[in-house]
């Protein structure tokens, strides 16, 4: 009984592994990227015992002939397979139960996939208030940019002549 809640257990999450990244999958079937990504959250991918050569291998052994994905029953098998690998000197059953141990409640980890990084000076560099020069020009006081008014002269091209500089000047001068 105690191995039939953990193999739900173990379904579950290989449910939640087999459906990350892939809107299309139903959850019953399992691509090798995402297996070899439920072995790695789930620790059983320890890069001494298990490395992720075993983890592709076991994959490939366990799917069918011209199949890309494997189903939970194949999934045990590979398990099972791996087990034996993790924890050497174990009996199978054993190595199979401290494996779903390990599954127990897991999911996909997305930690640091898109993250914004802000190492060291990063702060310094895109402070707009500290910009000299043309490019502070580009930016106005609340530190948003300005787009194209804040890139390019744009020409008064309202006299007669386009581009003359002493516009609503004539009479000044002239009287």
């Amino acid at each position: 009984c105690l191995q039939l809640t953990m193999a739900s257990e173990a379904e579950k999450t290989f449910q939640r592994f087999a459906v990350f990244g892939d809107s299309s999958s139903s959850g019953t079937e399992m691509n090798n990227k995402n297996f070899s990504k439920l072995c790695k959250d789930c620790g059983i991918m320890d890069g001494k015992m298990v490395t992720s050569t075993d983890v592709d291998i076991v994959f490939s052994k366990v799917k069918a002939k011209n199949a890309r994905t494997i189903t939970f029953a194949q999934f045990q098998e590979a398990m099972k397979e791996l087990g034996q690998k993790r924890f050497k000197g174990k009996s199978p059953d054993e190595a199979l139960e401290n494996i779903y141990k390990l599954m127990e409640g897991k999911d996909p980890a997305t930690t640091g996939v898109t993250k914004a990084t802000t190492v060291g000076g990063v702060d310094r560099l895109t402070d707009t208030s500290k910009y000299t020069g043309s490019h502070k020009e580009r930016f106005d006081e609340s530190g948003k940019g300005k787009g194209l008014a804040g890139r390019e002269e744009v020409n008064d091209n309202s006299g007669y002549v386009s581009g003359y500089k002493g516009a609503g000047t004539y009479d000044k001068g002239n009287k």
